[in-house]
């Protein structure tokens, strides 16, 4: 329902220069759904990691990333986002529907950084541990491997509880809405009016008891 994407600039490979890895994660469940190396973040690195992500897992309903300038514009430096003037990243969020959250400090971004703290000690390690010394090697390795192998136990119960929150959550709106169309759609409404006063004109009432059932 959210996701969170950021960049972070480490020397990810050994004897390489700093690169940007680019990750986008869940909210719900900090499940990393696109990670990938590139010489610098910007426009294309964020449409590339959109692209495998709702490719795979379909539309969110929000993306929460920095103020970087590829993702808004920022008239004042530290100051709010000009929504009137949004960036490719953002008219392409518009145009899918996707709420495009701007975060204001780096607390906001504590998912995320967390999961950068945790990536910049283990991720290097292994990379170093498999002799990979390349981008596209890296890369390889984050899709292939190292991604769909480093989901905890206790993550994969939070999906599980997070598909089921949906499910009910999916449960409830069908209600509602047969609820409300069966109300729209009913001969006979129960209210305490009558007559000229009565606000559902097109409806035959029926007085409500105030006796208890």
């Amino acid at each position: 329902m959210m996701l969170h994407q950021d960049g972070s600039m480490h020397v990810w490979l050994a004897g390489q220069p700093a690169l940007d890895l680019i990750v986008t994660l869940d909210d719900a469940t900090s499940a990393i759904y696109s990670a990938f190396l590139i010489e610098e973040e910007g426009t294309a690195s964020t449409f590339r990691a959109l692209m495998e992500v709702f490719g795979s897992h379909g539309l969110p309903m929000s993306l929460y990333t920095d103020r970087g300038a590829h993702y808004f514009y920022t008239p004042t430096a530290g100051g709010e986002v000009d929504r009137s003037r949004p960036t490719q990243v953002g008219r392409a969020l518009e145009r899918l529907g996707v709420e495009h959250i701007a975060a204001y400090s780096p607390q906001a971004r504590g998912r995320s950084e967390r999961v950068f703290h945790t990536l910049q000690d283990r991720l290097v390690k292994e990379l170093a541990l498999k002799e990979i010394d390349t981008v596209e090697a890296a890369n390889l390795f984050l899709c292939d491997v190292y991604i769909p192998n480093i989901t905890p136990g206790s993550r994969s119960r939070l999906r599980r509880k997070a598909r089921r929150l949906w499910r009910s959550l999916a449960s409830t709106l069908r209600r509602f809405y047969a609820s409300r169309r069966s109300v729209r759609s009913a001969t006979i409404i129960a209210c305490r009016s009558t007559g000229s006063s009565c606000k559902y004109r097109k409806a035959r009432c029926a007085p409500i008891s105030s006796r208890r059932a």
